[in-house]
């Protein structure tokens, strides 16, 4: 099978997030099983036209923010000769409403979220105007297309904005080996205890973990201000804050002002080796984002032994078993971020009970998994129900 897959931005480039991991993720396993994939995506500073990763033919082309408007023009002039068995645009952020411009071959939509008003925090009005109503045009230009989303709260929303509930199959993200695998490191599990979390007795006291980009719509705002009431009944309490992003200067000024200096440290983007490491000494992990799509770092954070404390809200909502693999609060809600904090701080059996759940149901999250049940959608979105890969 040949496939053209169209994204904004491909696994190199330096803001990519958690929908190209989750592309490069799968479709390099698609190509490993003997398929073909092109990746066309926008250029960025010092980046070849082309070059080959992981087995994908990776094609840049336009800028950051001309990409959606030059891809119709760029795969009629230089790709549709190439005869594609399937298209499939990964909506983010922006959408290139390739229906307009494809006689065929079929195409498929891979989504990971939704923005809506969000733009609004994000960007100046005018352009958050201009994003808002490209993604209202979701449901009319794509009604014929078939979606895969990576989360229910997704599914629900692209139906409750028009979309046909049967056009939508919901693949959740998987997770690197390495994350899998964290969970048994430590002391030695019993032969009926697989699923147990890593050694406790390795973790740091006190230590909170948050993992992601520093936007406005992922409120790292409000889990510092939130940590200023953690330290008042955990005085040890320190929390690490892993990512970069535009929004890192004003939150490193709202530590200063909060006199947080020496309990907030800023690591700036880590490897994943490193991201494992702070992973498996950390107690708890927190997401106060406003959004996401499903939450990659939840599911890592909870493979190896760490429960979640998160906001209420599509993605995180079932990323996060409330109760069972961590605990859900209102969002926006600092206090209520604060007290969930330090009940599993301060509570070593309610959080190792969480932990063995959240490494237990981590087990399911393989990106094998997903890249399987994605070329199932791909055929499906070709008319072709086989379920072989």
């Amino acid at each position: 099978m040949r496939i053209l897959v169209i994204n904004w931005r491909d696994i190199r480039n330096p803001e990519a997030g958690g929908a190209e991991v989750h592309l490069h993720e799968t479709f390099s396993r698609i190509v490993a099983w003997g398929h073909e994939v092109t990746l066309l995506c926008s250029r960025f500073p010092g980046a070849a036209e082309s070059e080959q990763i992981d087995g994908i033919d990776v094609i840049r082309h336009g800028g950051k923010w001309t990409f959606n408007l030059t891809v119709p023009w760029y795969y009629r002039r230089r790709l549709a000769r190439r005869s594609f068995d399937v298209v499939i645009e990964d909506i983010n952020k922006i959408p290139a409403l390739m229906p307009w411009f494809l006689n065929s071959p079929p195409l498929m939509v891979l989504l990971h979220h939704l923005f809506g008003t969000t733009f609004y925090r994000e960007i100046n009005p005018v352009l958050a105007t201009y994003l808002y109503f490209m993604e209202r045009l979701i449901p009319r230009v794509y009604r014929r297309c078939h979606f895969e989303a990576v989360s229910e709260s997704t599914r629900d929303e692209l139906v409750g904005m028009g979309v046909a509930a049967d056009r939508i199959s919901v693949v959740h993200n998987g997770l690197d080996a390495r994350f899998l695998d964290a969970g048994n490191m430590g002391a030695t599990a019993a032969p009926d205890q697989k699923n147990a979390p890593a050694d406790p007795d390795r973790r740091e006291p006190g230590l909170v973990i948050y993992l992601g980009r520093l936007k406005k719509y992922k409120n790292v705002d409000h889990l510092i201000q939130a940590m200023a009431i953690v330290r008042e009944e955990v005085p040890g309490a320190r929390l690490v804050i892993v990512g970069t992003g535009d929004r890192r200067r004003a939150l490193e000024a709202l530590t200063r002002s909060m006199g947080l200096d020496d309990a907030v440290q800023f690591t700036g983007f880590v490897s994943e080796e490193e991201k494992l490491r702070l992973l498996t000494r950390a107690e708890v992990a927190a997401c106060p984002s406003s959004k996401e799509g499903w939450g990659i770092t939840v599911i890592e954070a909870n493979a190896c032994g760490v429960p979640v404390v998160a906001a209420r809200v599509p993605g995180l909502r079932d990323a996060v078993v409330d109760g069972e693999t961590g605990v859900l609060v209102s969002p926006g809600d600092r206090e209520a971020m604060a007290r969930a904090l330090i009940g599993l701080l301060r509570d070593r059996e309610e959080r190792e009970r969480l932990a063995g759940n959240a490494v237990a149901r981590s087990r399911r999250y393989t990106w094998e998994n997903t890249a399987r049940q994605t070329l199932q959608v791909i055929r499906r979105s070709m008319g072709n129900s086989t379920d072989a890969a």
